[in-house]
């Protein structure tokens, strides 16, 4: 593939017993997405997150890129690990084949690891909220971020939420005194005038019945989970982005591997801004 020489095993193992999506039909969705997905890769240091056996069997974490990776996949040492690059199908294809069903790049680019390119908020329901609830708060966060002058996207995380992104891909932004507290504070005044909808802080006591605005993933030692990554549900399900006019219909945002191929050969890919669009933080 592309000059590189890859060797595919088990291709007929069960990765999602519930419906028998097979390990053959992960690296096929993988290589059919590429064109969409890499942008979002490209740079970047990725964690994986891998089921051996299949999404009910367990998974392992693993940041630093494994002794046995072909000499052709790319490696970049951040703070003395020596992660996995992800920039083109090959590379893509052999994670596939680890069975790293679940792709969890940073919010920063390699080589300068302390700038974010993106600020990110993961809405997670506390039951019996859910989807519907994960809609409303992520139009309360649009209209105040655009307040800040700040354009902002969805997606859904592929579980059971919503992830709004902000591009940035600017110079003079750090997270402790940029993102994270940007954020932070977003959080905590749409909890403070939304008390019985959103929640600030993950303790569990306080999230029954509402949404938290998860803003802690603003932090260079954390990840997100990738757009167009596959997530390890009981159905192959994928963080998908969708437009603003979608959440109003929150039935509907439920997508697997197939629907989001055919909606990027309907629409192309609607996350491209997040790789182009410079934006600059408000002065706080």
């Amino acid at each position: 593939m592309e000059g590189k020489r890859l060797s595919l095993s088990n291709l007929d193992k069960v990765m999602y017993p519930a419906v028998g999506f097979t390990k053959g039909q992960v690296i096929d969705y993988y290589t059919r997405v590429a064109p969409a997905l890499l942008p979002h890769l490209r740079d970047r240091p990725l964690t994986l997150k891998r089921y051996p056996n299949g999404v009910d069997r367990g998974h392992f974490y693993e940041k630093r890129c494994p002794s046995h990776a072909p000499d052709w996949v790319r490696r970049e040492r951040v703070d003395g690990i020596e992660y996995c690059i992800c920039d083109d199908v090959p590379t893509l294809v052999w994670l596939a084949n680890l069975a790293d069903l679940e792709l969890h790049p940073s919010l920063s680019l390699a080589d300068d690891i302390a700038r974010p390119t993106t600020m990110a908020f993961d809405l997670d329901p506390g039951e019996p909220a859910g989807i519907v609830e994960c809609c409303q708060v992520a139009f309360l966060l649009r209209d105040a971020l655009d307040q800040l002058g700040l354009r902002s996207f969805a997606k859904t995380s592929g579980s059971k939420g919503i992830q709004v992104y902000v591009p940035l891909n600017v110079d003079e932004v750090d997270y402790d005194s940029g993102t994270k507290a940007l954020s932070h504070a977003l959080a905590r005044h749409l909890e403070a005038a939304h008390p019985a909808l959103i929640v600030s802080q993950q303790r569990k006591d306080l999230r029954r019945g509402k949404v938290l605005i998860d803003w802690s993933q603003n932090d260079e030692h954390k990840t997100t989970v990738c757009v167009y990554s596959l997530r390890a549900r009981e159905q192959p399900t994928v963080s998908t982005p969708v437009s603003w006019e979608e959440l109003e219909d929150p039935d509907s945002l439920g997508f697997e591997a197939s629907d989001v191929l055919e909606r990027i050969e309907e629409h192309g890919d609607l996350f491209a801004p997040m790789a182009e669009l410079r934006q600059d933080l408000p002065d706080l």
